[in-house]
């Protein structure tokens, strides 16, 4: 597929672990980034609802050497029940204990990667949420190439885990790109079953915002307009029905995770992910 929607960054760091999902207590790297760790690092560098990106090649200039650490991790999770709780009692506040020797702490072992280069390439696309004239690709291509040439981002990205960092830098022509940076050639490797994207890459087209604190104003009015005639009990009911569901407080789609997989391979020194030229697995998809 072609395109002059896409947008290229070079995204390199001293380590790297791109955790493969079946692997369930510790971690185990894939040996080259995923599309959706990929995507990860381009909403860091810039994201906006009205657009998303479609992870179309992954150039491999260093693949890294692989190495294993251990690491203190924590066996429990902070539950948003929990949470509310605390906000609402913090004298009921119950933390986790982390470090070596705490209660909640726990030893693991990582296999990860040392020393990795990559030039990922996107394509840029509009969500169902960019409905204004001023919502339009140059406007994103530009506003990327700027942000990621200067080395801003709304947070700093990482490569598959947090304490990973990764730099980056805006590339106008990533052929060329690659043939500067004397990577060692790849003409050919499977790789098997790699993760596409934790969340269904289908869903990504319907976009999703917080809504301002005056549409959500306007959007009760216009509810509560709707609620005349009634009695005052079934009236009281509606609005407090209405206030408990979150739909009403963003536009767009809320997506739950649904991991999805496919068949990897590298030709040349990159692996080719669009969803329109890779067929995508589900997980709970059934064999046929």
């Amino acid at each position: 597929m072609t395109s002059n929607n896409r947008i290229t960054l070079r995204v390199w760091g001293d380590f790297a672990c791109f955790t493969r999902p079946e692997m369930k207590v510790e971690r185990v790297s894939y040996p080259v980034m995923t599309p959706s760790a990929a995507r990860g690092v381009l909403e860091a560098v810039f994201w906006e609802p009205e657009m998303y990106y479609l992870i179309d090649t992954i150039r491999i200039v260093r693949r890294g050497k692989w190495f294993s650490c251990r690491r203190n991790e924590v066996t429990g999770v902070v539950s948003i029940d929990s949470a509310k709780q605390w906000m609402k009692s913090p004298e009921k506040v119950s933390p986790i204990h982390a470090g070596g020797g705490a209660p909640d702490g726990t030893q693991r072992n990582m296999l990860a990667l040392e020393a990795v280069e990559y030039l990922v390439t996107a394509e840029v696309r509009l969500s169902d949420l960019a409905d204004r004239s001023r919502c339009n690709i140059p406007k994103y291509l530009e506003q990327i190439r700027r942000r990621a040439g200067s080395g801003k981002c709304f947070f700093r990205p990482y490569l598959g885990v947090r304490e990973f960092a990764a730099d980056f830098d805006f590339v106008d022509d990533p052929e060329a790109a690659f043939a500067a940076s004397g990577a060692e050639p790849i003409p050919y490797e499977p790789l098997g079953l790699i993760l596409y994207d934790v969340f269904d890459w289908r869903q990504f087209p319907k976009g999703f915002k917080w809504l301002k604190p005056e549409d959500l104003a306007v959007a009760r009015a216009r509810f509560e307009a709707g609620l005349l005639g009634l009695k005052k009990g079934e009236k009281t009911k509606a609005l407090k029905d209405y206030d408990a569901n979150p739909a009403h407080r963003f536009a767009g789609n809320a997506i739950v995770p649904k991991p999805s997989f496919f068949q990897g391979e590298i030709r040349n020194n990159a692996m080719h992910c669009h969803p329109d030229d890779v067929k995508i697995l589900f997980a709970d998809d059934k064999e046929d």
